[in-house]
């Protein structure tokens, strides 16, 4: 009985440390195991290495290596370990993109990367000199609230200061679940750290709410925090956005889309423009008009979920909701990141989005893509997130030193 148990766990772990290894996406209802065992194996390498070696002693004591079916399992196991072995290698080479990076847009980043980064803390965002204020309300409850939608954290330095520079994070969840708290936690406390303040929102989800519902809670939070930026010592004059998945389209979408009435109901007069927007791993054409989604196509769920209608029944309601549509001259300052073995959104998706971008805005546009990543890399610590944290950080801090001293 401890030999098949033992075989069982190896082959899983076999399975997972080759779904990390090798992209797979059109897999239909096999797509969200298929992530979560890629994702925790691709990022979290070393620990499930050291539970693998954990778990094999206790097996090997339980006498399971004495037959045939344990040794076959004790090979899995170690088949398993040497992936991922390989697959942290990857996460270490994220180093050589960053660097690229930052050669090719003239930024300088901030230190290196320890090869073993959130080994023994992967879940441990509390930094010191940095505090959270939590759940504090940026505006009224709307119609079509779950509760506690209206509410943002406020994470920043400890120590007294003023117009320290701004980031709003908007969190994922494919527009329908998530938490401001549980997202983008590396990212913010690295910049709380070097001096900036951040603004985690909640915004309202689906089913209960409905596209555009989603990006004008993201406009109100911004009219929000310039009113209120000098009481938490921030300077409401740059405002730079981030966020992951739906997060990375929202933010895309809010930065596009500055003092667009149609997204600012009875409040058409604030300034929602932001001076920089760094979306991670977002979805960018709901449409799919290149077609590499193929038989993954997103458009059932959306048009079921998130807009109640079909292009065909609403068609400018879905090409509003697109950032490739949204593209001009006056598009902010850009850095998209995304991961080449991303599952959810496919990396062509940010690719032509990009290509978009360099074609027809005068801003900056940068592209961060990460061989070996999955969909939400950067939720935990961990040497692949803690390069792109830097990349983020030091092209978001350019920008904000070519805005204070523009020569």
């Amino acid at each position: 009985m401890a030999e098949t148990l033992y075989l069982l766990w190896s082959a899983l772990a076999l399975a997972f440390a080759l779904a990390a290894w090798l992209p797979a996406r059109r897999i239909g209802p096999l797509v969200p195991v298929y992530f979560f065992g890629a994702w925790l194996a691709g990022e979290l390498a070393l620990q499930w290495i050291a539970v693998h070696a954990v778990v094999t002693l206790v097996f090997a004591w339980a006498g399971a290596l004495a037959s045939g079916v344990g040794v076959v399992g004790l090979a899995c196991n170690l088949a398993a370990c040497a992936l991922l072995i390989a697959n942290h290698l990857r996460g270490i080479g994220s180093g050589a993109e960053v660097r690229n990076l930052a050669n090719h847009a003239g930024i300088e980043l901030d230190s290196a990367v320890s090869a073993t980064h959130g080994f023994a803390r992967p879940f441990r965002m509390q930094r010191p000199g940095v505090e959270r204020l939590r759940d504090i309300a940026y505006g009224p409850v709307l119609p079509r609230d779950k509760g506690r939608r209206n509410l943002l954290d406020v994470i920043r330095p400890r120590a007294a200061g003023e117009r320290r520079p701004i980031l709003l994070q908007i969190h994922g969840g494919g527009w329908m679940i998530g938490e401001n708290r549980h997202q983008a936690g590396p990212l913010m406390g690295y910049l709380a750290e070097r001096g900036w303040v951040c603004f985690a929102i909640n915004y309202r989800l689906a089913p209960k709410a409905t596209f555009p519902d989603p990006i004008v809670d993201a406009k109100r939070a911004i009219g929000w925090i310039r009113e209120h930026a000098a009481e938490y010592g921030a300077d409401p004059d740059f405002i730079c956005v981030t966020g992951g998945s739906a997060g990375g389209h929202l933010s895309a979408l809010t930065a596009l889309s500055a003092n667009d009435p149609a997204f600012q109901p009875g409040f058409e007069e604030v300034d929602t423009r932001v001076a920089a927007a760094v979306p991670f791993y977002g979805v960018y054409d709901f449409l799919d008009r290149t077609g590499v989604r193929g038989s993954q196509s997103m458009e059932p769920f959306l048009a079921k979920y998130i807009f109640k209608c079909t292009p065909e029944q609403n068609p400018e309601l879905w090409d509003a909701m697109s950032p490739v549509n949204r593209v001009s001259s006056d598009a902010p300052p850009f850095l998209v990141i995304h991961g080449s073995h991303d599952s959810l959104a496919f990396v062509e998706d940010a690719r032509e989005f990009v290509r978009l971008l360099r074609e027809k805005s005068r801003s900056s546009v940068q592209y961060l893509e990460l061989y070996g990543a999955q969909h939400a890399f950067d939720i935990f610590h961990c040497v692949r997130s803690a390069h792109a944290v830097r990349a983020a950080a030091a092209f978001l801090e350019s920008v904000h030193q070519q805005t204070r001293h523009p020569a």
